[in-house]
């Protein structure tokens, strides 16, 4: 038997990318799920799989009234709502993801008041300092402290709420004893995400045929791409392992530059542009990033299990299949920037 079987699982953001790929695993492994979502980003079209098998409920969990009805009578509750998107989202629209610290709070308090058995909360790698990710030197979880002076740098606004929601969290565990466990997400991608990430904007300029083909930077700036099966996974066996709020990254090890990851794409698509603009002026955050997965592997026996080539064909194949390419190559700057 799963340990998820009639489990009561709520999942904010359900809606989302990523969450809606962690309902569909949720569902296959027994549990009964509600996605509170207030489609802001999420779409329930991504969520027509199972459909027929949640509760939705719709609506803004800032509001207290709102997330106790979302997490009443629920045993898990996986935390994967923000205000949030790309490099380029979260470089203009700080003040949009500070709100993520009232939000995660509230949700916390709500839980806390229904008597909720465990949080796992979706972080992510936007936590890390950013000043150590200049040189390539893979991030291990204890790179933040909040025992030592000093010992948070986090990246943008988006990223020092995302450290804030972990320190909520952490303390709702210590004076409510709710089990609770934090997965650092790493540039996860996949089918259903939008265009403002790095992967599925490649893609979309591929699709679209751009040429000159516009990369932000010089494109030798590295990403740990993870595939959302594998953060799904990792959220999973995190809520069923972790009690005590120690946070564990979910990425991969491999430094993957953008231009890399582009000529897959064109290799896939068999296109190729005449021209590649590289644009040193656009935001692209730091230089590299890859995942120290030590922690995951000893606490929640966890590796990643897709590799880059899957991961790109999975998502490509998708992409293709779901949008228009006039669409695209009419719709392309909007697509690119906003969320």
């Amino acid at each position: 038997m799963s340990d998820w079987d009639g489990e009561r699982v709520l999942v904010t953001g359900g809606a989302s990318f990523i969450g809606s790929h962690l309902v569909e695993d949720l569902v296959a492994e027994g549990a009964d799920v509600r996605v509170a979502d207030d489609l802001s980003s999420g779409e329930l079209e991504n969520l027509d799989a199972v459909a027929d098998e949640i509760e939705f409920r719709e609506g803004n969990l800032k509001r207290l009234s709102f997330a106790e009805e979302a997490t009443e009578g629920i045993d898990t509750v996986f935390h994967l709502a923000a205000d949030h998107g790309g490099r380029g989202y979260i470089s203009n629209y700080p003040a949009n993801c500070a709100t993520n610290m009232a939000l995660d709070n509230v949700v916390y308090e709500a839980a806390a008041r229904n008597d909720v058995d465990r949080i796992c909360f979706a972080s992510s790698a936007c936590t890390y300092p950013t000043d150590i990710q200049q040189e390539k030197q893979r991030l291990s979880e204890d790179m933040v402290s909040f025992e030592e002076r000093g010992g948070a740098y986090a990246d943008e606004v988006y990223g020092w709420a995302k450290l804030m929601g972990e320190r909520s969290l952490q303390a709702y565990h210590e004076q409510y004893d709710i089990d609770a466990s934090i997965v650092r997400i790493f540039t996860a991608y996949g089918p259903r995400e939008n265009e403002t990430h790095a992967i599925v904007a490649l893609m979309a300029k591929a699709y679209a045929e751009q040429d000159p083909y516009q990369i932000w930077g010089d494109g030798e700036q590295t990403r740990n791409f993870t595939y959302v099966k594998d953060i799904t996974r990792a959220l999973r066996l995190a809520a069923e392992n972790v009690t005590d709020a120690t946070p564990v990254n979910a990425g991969i090890r491999d430094y993957i530059t953008i231009n890399e990851v582009a000529e897959a794409i064109f290799d896939r698509l068999d296109w190729h542009p005449g021209e590649i603009d590289h644009m040193t002026d656009k935001p692209v955050g730091v230089r590299h990033r890859a995942a120290d997965t030590t922690r995951a592997a000893e606490l929640l026996g966890w590796e990643p299990q897709y590799t880059l080539q899957d991961g790109i064909e999975n998502t490509l194949e998708w992409y293709v299949g779901n949008r228009e390419k006039d669409y695209v190559e009419n719709n392309l700057e909007t697509l690119l920037h906003e969320r």
